[in-house]
């Protein structure tokens, strides 16, 4: 295997055990039993395994039943509403081609999602959000109707809400605040500037942060970061995707959380162990596990 493509070494382990909270362990090679071994070898001790359509959410409720230190989070994706009211004629998606259901499709499918919402082990309701760069302008209101359907869940079951937020942070900030925001909110790979880190602050929201924050570009995401308040503040893998710096472009999985949670530490210029043991308590709060 070239290095391009080989897994990266594993990181100097933590000495305060932390979670990742958000991965998706069925897009990932080798099995559940190895990536959490090998998580757990380096101080990532608890995973949040995300769905992210029905097949996802119900291998993730499955999933968490089966591991005690993983806990699920159920959705249908912002991009897979529009796909499963208007189709998928490209098979883009990991289900192939699709004709669509219309919302007749949309209600089934979200009457699903409730169904799993209700598990004790599925502690969130995500991903769901916006996405407004791989959805364009027709796909938009199957992807509001989804939202707030989500958010509605969420209260409902009193979990957790996990918020994609790509290219619509004023849209996802505006619709959270007309439906009301659950009492636990989390944006998932936080991708806004140092200003709406204020915002979120100030509504309580958590903000998460992925491999990105350390690629070279990412300067208004360390400055979020540097005004985040401590106790808000998680960090994920969204693994396999965002693998962190010097490694971009190879495989993430949940063991490469030290090299994000270190970069962190040094934006926030503090000591690796009180991040850990900050972001380790946010986690458990934010998933209330």
């Amino acid at each position: 295997m070239s290095s391009k493509h080989a897994p990266p070494p594993l990181p100097e382990p933590l000495r305060v055990p932390v979670a990742d909270s958000h991965t998706h362990l069925d897009m990932q090679d080798g099995t559940v039993e190895e990536s959490l071994r090998k998580a757990a070898s380096v101080g990532v001790t608890t995973v949040i395994q995300v769905g992210c359509d029905l097949k996802g959410s119900r291998w993730a409720a499955e999933t968490a039943a089966a591991y005690e230190n993983v806990h699920a989070a159920v959705a249908l994706h912002p991009n897979e509403a529009p796909r499963i009211v208007h189709g998928d004629p490209d098979g883009w998606s990991r289900q192939g081609t699709r004709e669509g259901g219309g919302d007749a499709a949309l209600d089934d499918a979200l009457a699903e999602i409730d169904r799993l919402a209700a598990l004790p082990w599925v502690r969130a309701v995500g991903e769901t959000g916006l996405d407004h760069f791989r959805t364009g302008p027709e796909g938009i209101a199957a992807q509001e109707r989804s939202f707030r359907a989500h958010i509605e869940i969420a209260k409902r079951h009193g979990k957790t809400l996990v918020i994609h937020d790509r290219e619509a942070h004023a849209d996802v900030l505006r619709i959270l605040a007309e439906e009301g925001a659950p009492e636990r909110t989390v944006f998932h790979c936080y991708s806004g500037d140092a200003e709406m880190a204020e915002v979120c602050a100030s509504a309580g929201y958590y903000m998460s942060f992925a491999g990105n924050v350390t690629f070279k570009n990412a300067q208004p995401l360390r400055d979020a970061l540097t005004v985040a308040p401590l106790e808000l503040v998680l960090v994920e893998t969204d693994a396999p995707f965002l693998t962190p710096a010097p490694y971009r472009g190879r495989p993430n999985a949940p063991y490469l959380i030290p090299v994000t949670l270190r970069a962190m530490a040094a934006v926030r210029g503090i000591g690796e162990d009180a991040m850990a043991e900050a972001i380790s308590g946010n986690t458990a709060r934010a998933f209330a596990y």
